[in-house]
């Protein structure tokens, strides 16, 4: 596209047809990941078909009103870079331990108030906490964010937990039909096509699902073409201690992601994210996270896979991704689009899953691959975070005889890791004045 010496890129605005294009792109790279995390909290809490589809469209109009704030931004909030934001899966496992053993969603929502609140404040001081979050931290936490998803993915592969037919043979074929058509798309097509293999891998598994009666699409026909999500509708929110601990946590997971996403997208766009553009951008963060509160979802996070978007396609127009924001507003009014989605059997998003989850793991390997393991801790550091994360996940039980709080945070694999992790490198590297190399140096992407 065609730039002028007064106009940086990123301010460049693209003719209507270029927006509308390379928006929906945006969209659709980013989509699948998007509706992952209601589907997952939804599912594990035995929602209705109703109140899952509430939750996903609900999710789609924040999310787009998030990227509007990261994008267009206003006052001092906003980076003003093509960013795109969507739920962060770092909240997951905390989220649907408190869903179903600390209060339900009102006690989420209570949290995921607290938690973006939290990170308005922590914002402008955040970057001098980084270097306690070095590659050595957001790499394992990453690793153990993927790696504990993977279960998620195993119990809709197999039928979705409680299902009459759970583990039966012809579940498992169609999440591993799901699987092969996701791996063909980003073996065999266009680069271009290649970003949206997830999607696809949906979209023809549900085709493929409807003929053999995996599913039922009575809701659709129920749920109102147009709707809005209005503010608390699941009740008021719960604001309990031991949840607010956990999504604490959360919440720094969550500010270090996007710091890393933002240094990303500022090298990729030429415009440097200075200290106070990067408090900007986590200040949208933790609005974006207030409203998900309120507007029944759940904590927001610039979303990687449309990081990589704006490298490949070169298009490094803020306005191209809040396009992107704006239909997805218009898609979170739309209540028989989160109906439809809501009805997708669980094989086919359990083939999408093991790719995306696998996905996040490996993309922590990937951070971890820039760490330097020679002559030092880093190695326990390491091996000891995943231990501790993985603990939760392959023993739930193992701590079952311990106090409500304790269970809400240590029962999440994400939170107990990531405590460790941080506990660990503050023990190793920095306490006496001790460095690792690598270990300290600055985030430069995450997932």
């Amino acid at each position: 596209m065609a730039t002028t010496a007064e106009v940086h890129p990123v301010d460049e605005i693209p003719p209507v047809r270029q927006l509308a294009a390379f928006g929906l792109q945006h969209v659709l790279a980013m989509y699948a990941g998007a509706v992952a995390v209601p589907l997952i909290v939804g599912g594990a809490m035995r929602l209705s078909a109703a109140d899952l589809a509430y939750l996903i469209t609900a999710d789609l109009l924040v999310c787009g009103v998030a990227t509007l704030i990261q994008c267009v931004g206003f006052w001092r909030f906003g980076v003003r870079l093509p960013i795109m934001q969507g739920c962060t899966f770092a909240a997951v496992s905390p989220m649907v331990l408190i869903g179903t053993t600390g209060g339900g969603l009102p006690a989420i929502y209570g949290s995921v108030i607290v938690a973006g609140l939290a990170i308005m404040l922590l914002a402008p001081v955040f970057g001098r906490l980084l270097r306690f979050f070095p590659p050595l931290v957001t790499g394992t936490v990453i690793l153990i964010i993927g790696v504990s998803l993977l279960p998620v993915a195993g119990n809709w592969a197999a039928g979705g937990a409680g299902a009459k037919d759970f583990g039966a043979p012809r579940n498992l074929a169609l999440a591993a039909f799901v699987l092969l058509v996701v791996l063909a798309v980003q073996r065999f097509v266009p680069p271009f096509l290649a970003r949206v293999a997830v999607l696809t891998g949906i979209v023809v598994g549900l085709a493929v699902a409807v003929p053999f009666g995996f599913t039922d699409f009575g809701g659709v026909a129920d749920a109102d073409w147009v709707g809005i999500s209005t503010p608390f509708h699941f009740g008021a929110p719960e604001f309990r201690v031991s949840a607010i601990v956990s999504m604490l946590v959360v919440a720094l997971v969550t500010m270090t992601e996007t710091t890393g996403d933002l240094i990303a997208v500022g090298e990729l766009t030429g415009r440097e994210v200075e200290p106070r553009s990067l408090a900007e951008g986590l200040r949208a963060d933790g609005l974006s996270t207030v409203l998900g509160g309120v507007f029944n979802t759940f904590p927001y996070t610039a979303y990687a896979q449309n990081v990589g978007l704006v490298g490949m396609t070169r298009v490094r127009s803020r306005w191209v991704v809040a396009a992107a924001g704006a239909l997805l507003v218009v898609l979170g009014l739309l209540p028989k689009l989160g109906a439809v989605v809501a009805a997708i059997p669980a094989p086919v998003l359990g083939g999408a899953g093991l790719v995306m989850f696998g996905t996040v793991a490996a993309s922590g390997l990937r951070t971890l691959a820039r760490v330097d393991f020679r002559d030092n801790h880093n190695l326990t550091v390491v091996a000891v975070s995943v231990a501790v994360g993985m603990l939760p996940v392959g023993v739930p039980t193992v701590y079952a005889k311990f106090p409500d709080w304790f269970q809400t945070v240590m029962n999440s694999g994400i939170s107990a890791g990531c405590l460790a992790a941080i506990v660990l490198n503050l023990l190793f590297n920095h306490l006496g004045g001790r460095k690792a190399g690598e270990a300290s140096a600055p985030v430069e992407q995450s997932v």
